[in-house]
């Protein structure tokens, strides 16, 4: 009997080590409302009333877990599935998961390293200097800054730092952003297809501390079809003054965009949709603000893309600056539960003159 009792108290102090050096997390988020969509374009219009889904945050769910393996190295991986709420399909072109798959190493002296698919480092440093943080549609400040509006790349390696003292750098390459990678074939007596996988490179660096945040990054993006580089750069900036947090960004684009902002559901409205977009030179601007009322948040932004010159396939065509004003509200009904209102406004969409996109709704967010 007693050394019955003895091996089973061994058995649960092993696997409580076990469960101490190794943990597996279930998580996700729900977002689901009721809203008003409207796309104006010349004489075309496309509307729609009803269920809205993934407003304020996409629909989500995932894994992420780490292995302890000693010293300060762990074993670390996040697979993470999105889906849309009204009809539970799978998002990001029916991927199992395509908002993110990563298996990594990490330190704590040197950093992490991953490789699989995930977003770019600047979705990922500038979900503090949007008052929106990346979410809320065309809210998002990556609608005017494409090269943040959780642009994700497969075949990816990516570094990043510890947290210095407030400060953290990331780098990251792309073997081929879209797609599996392809062979560079040389063999005799067959014609060499050339190489055409589309690469990327991103970087960046940010400072969180105390009130401030801020963060600078650089993409670049080869497209093999049309040999043009795509490239971002983009600088913002938060400081919360307790009572008001103010936020403001900066950026340019060069020869193409790296996502797509408002949604041409009309079809064939958006003059940049193509990928011959070598001469385009976009500038971004934002203002904005969030501040503390009762137990939610205000949410307020105004953002511009202004085309400073035409791609070289559309000289004749006249771009206008699109400016988008967005206001919204969120109320904590728990640390995990919160209700929103959004309503947001875009006049010139797709540098079109006359072109509006309209956007209003109230919702429910939920995370596990």
């Amino acid at each position: 009997m007693k050394k019955t009792l003895l091996a089973a108290a061994l058995i649960a102090g092993f696997a409580g080590v076990a469960q101490a050096e190794t943990s597996v997390t279930l998580y996700g988020i729900l977002d689901g409302g009721i809203g008003y969509q409207k796309l104006e374009a010349g004489p075309a219009t496309a509307k729609k009333t009803g269920i809205i889904n993934g407003i304020q945050s996409g629909n989500r769910w995932g894994l992420k877990g780490s292995e302890d393996l000693g010293n300060g190295l762990r074993a670390v991986f996040q697979l993470e599935s999105g889906f849309d709420l009204g009809t539970g399909n799978s998002a990001q072109g029916g991927r199992l998961f395509g908002r993110q798959a990563t298996l990594g190493l990490a330190g704590d002296s040197w950093g992490q390293l991953d490789v699989g698919r995930q977003t770019n480092i600047g979705s990922k440093y500038f979900g503090a200097i949007d008052p929106f943080a990346l979410g809320f549609n065309q809210a998002n400040v990556g609608t005017t800054f494409s090269a943040v509006n959780t642009v994700r790349y497969d075949n990816m390696v990516m570094y990043q730092t510890p947290n210095f003292s407030g400060f953290q750098f990331g780098a990251g390459y792309s073997f081929s952003t879209n797609g599996n990678q392809g062979w560079d074939i040389d063999a005799p007596g067959r014609a060499n297809p050339n190489d055409t996988n589309n690469r990327a490179v991103t970087t960046g660096i940010r400072y969180v501390n105390g009130p401030l945040a801020a963060a600078l990054t650089y993409d670049q993006s080869k497209i093999k079809a049309t040999n043009v580089n795509v490239k971002s750069w983009n600088l913002g900036g938060a400081y919360d003054f307790e009572v008001v947090k103010a936020h403001a960004a900066i950026g340019q684009t060069h020869n193409g965009l790296f996502s797509s902002g408002i949604s041409d559901e009309i079809g064939g409205v958006n003059p940049l949709s193509g990928i011959n977009l070598d001469g385009l030179k976009v500038n971004s601007y934002m203002l904005g603000l969030t501040a503390p009322i009762g137990n939610g948040k205000l949410l307020a932004s105004w953002q511009m893309a202004d085309p400073r010159s035409n791609p070289d396939v559309l000289v004749a065509t006249d771009l206008e600056k699109t400016q988008i004003y967005s206001l919204g509200y969120t109320y904590g009904l728990s640390k995990r539960t919160n209700l929103y209102a959004i309503g947001s406004y875009a006049k010139n969409a797709f540098f079109l003159d006359s072109a509006k996109s309209t956007l209003v709704g109230v919702g429910v967010r939920h995370q596990f």
